[in-house]
């Protein structure tokens, strides 16, 4: 659609000079991804614009959930809105408090939610395939395998939970815990 070409372009200028956490990616090849997902899992296109844009507002500057209000509409900033960690509190609150916001998603929300882990994760096993070795994979990560590891199993099973009580998404959900397995 014509607001998905926008969002895409969105995300590509938001995101201009910012790369993926231990690679030379740029960032937004990880908002193209989660878009795949969504797009394959058979998600309408506002759940694809949140995809894309799911990170502006956390991420770039002059990006604020009433921009996307103004720019993509109500439905698509709802998407955007639960997925966006506030900065400045420590890691783990702000995985705590993206943990509690699960349960109240929506299932645009939570598709894309799974979306971003699935591909987060799948990303880490290939930095894990791809390294030297185990630590030099893991160097980027701020809380190292143990943590991380753990929290994503966390968010994994309230993902798979909340999509499974929407009955939403079967595929992302299957993607989702294949991910976990892979990294686990």
């Amino acid at each position: 659609t014509p607001a998905t070409e926008r969002a895409l372009r969105v995300a590509f200028a938001a995101h201009a000079g910012q790369t993926r956490k231990g690679t030379q990616l740029p960032y937004v090849t990880h908002c193209v991804h989660v878009a795949m997902l969504a797009a394959r899992a058979g998600a309408d296109s506002i759940t694809i614009q949140g995809a894309l844009l799911h990170d502006v507002v956390e991420d770039c500057e002059g990006w604020t959930i009433e921009r996307l209000a103004h720019e993509f509409g109500a439905e698509g900033a709802a998407v955007v809105e639960p997925l966006t960690e506030i900065k400045g509190p420590s890691w783990e609150e702000r995985k705590l408090a993206a943990l509690a916001r699960v349960p109240t998603m929506d299932a645009r929300a939570a598709a894309v939610k799974a979306c971003d882990k699935t591909h987060n994760m799948r990303s880490l096993v290939q930095q894990l395939a791809e390294a030297s070795s185990p630590e030099e994979a893991w160097r980027p990560v701020s809380r190292g395998p143990e943590q991380t590891i753990d929290m994503a199993e966390r968010l994994v099973e309230a993902v798979d939970a909340r999509l499974m009580q929407l009955d939403a998404f079967p595929s992302l959900r299957a993607d989702l815990k294949d991910a976990y397995v892979a990294l686990a």
